[in-house]
């Protein structure tokens, strides 16, 4: 065929009506998808108007600016000098703040069950004082990281000291977004508490429940795998290791079959125990101060003070009472 004879691709395209009908079916398909997909979110905006969820992205960045505020010259700017460091901090503190209120209130204002018109000012007037009460709440989880790091420097002989814990542990990192976490979880800011600790255990593979109540000189050490359930109450001095589960044993339902919710399911652990790698403890139990938790024990009951649990130690108690046999 000549080359003046040859059909431009583009024309054939353009006037082709199979290709046109193609198109248009495609079209047609992606338009019934996208108002699938939609509908359920329709609803949010026939009631508020507009869409506004809390950013990822934006949260991610205020907890950076409020690490950067709990430990100066850590991170963010590292060469600041004593002179400049409460500029700095202020500076940084005051963006992380105006940035939580208005996280705050998109959070406020997606959960808000008011439909009048004076809805958008309340939240914001609610996000303005919940973002002041967590700023003063700072210097209190100052206190607490302050010990965790000392935690680190006596619990473990690999590190070279508090430098090295701040910068390179992954506890350290989970704890300070638990703990900036727990504080707005105790002022009752939605969803927020949660997308930080969710931040943490996708950096760190620790999943710490904003609700968890954690003392001082909290240690994990090495880290990955650790979760700690919404109800747990830990105390001081606690070390747990990797792969710790502190759960619950079940979920209790109501008679619609619809999970019961604000039930007290997970673990009591008192002052100065340490649980070692792997092991699972379930259920409201209370496992006393000064107690041991040996590797890979799976513990169910309460267990004195000074308690020392092996894995031996559970096989022997079964066989003894005839179970597991």
């Amino acid at each position: 065929m000549s080359q003046s004879n040859r059909q431009n691709p583009i024309d054939t395209l353009t006037t082709n009506p199979v290709g046109t009908n193609a198109i248009d079916g495609a079209n047609n398909v992606l338009g019934s998808v996208v108002d699938q997909l939609v509908t359920h979110h329709c609803c949010r905006v026939a009631k508020h108007g507009q869409i506004e969820l809390p950013s990822k992205k934006i949260i991610s960045n205020i907890i950076e600016d409020l690490r950067c505020g709990l430990f100066p010259g850590y991170f963010g700017v590292s060469d600041m000098t004593v002179d400049s460091m409460r500029f700095h901090v202020g500076a940084t503190l005051d963006r992380a703040i105006i940035a939580l209120e208005e996280q705050i209130r998109r959070g406020l204002h997606f959960t808000c069950t008011r439909e009048n018109e004076e809805t958008c000012l309340r939240c914001r007037l609610e996000a303005s004082d919940l973002a002041h009460q967590f700023l003063l709440r700072l210097p209190e989880i100052k206190h607490y990281l302050d010990t965790d790091v000392a935690a680190v420097c006596q619990g473990d002989p690999a590190v070279t000291g508090p430098d090295e814990a701040i910068f390179c542990y992954p506890g350290i990192l989970a704890i300070t977004n638990y703990r900036i976490a727990h504080a707005l979880h105790q002022l009752e800011v939605p969803l927020i508490p949660r997308i930080i600790t969710e931040l943490a255990h996708s950096l760190t593979g620790i999943d710490i429940h904003p609700g968890a109540a954690i003392g001082e000189s909290f240690f994990i050490d090495h880290g990955t795998g650790v979760v700690v359930g919404e109800t747990c109450i830990i105390g001081n001095h606690v070390t747990i290791y990797q792969g710790v589960t502190l759960g619950a044993r079940s979920i209790p339902f109501d008679e619609d079959g619809n999970p019961i919710k604000g039930v007290r399911r997970h673990p009591i652990v008192e002052d100065n125990v340490v649980i070692y790698s792997g092991a699972t403890v379930l259920g409201r139990i209370t496992v006393g101060q000064g107690s041991i938790i040996g590797g890979n024990v799976w513990l169910t009951r309460s267990v004195p003070q000074g308690s020392r649990i092996t894995q031996a130690q559970l096989r022997s108690e079964m066989f003894a009472h005839g179970a597991g046999i």
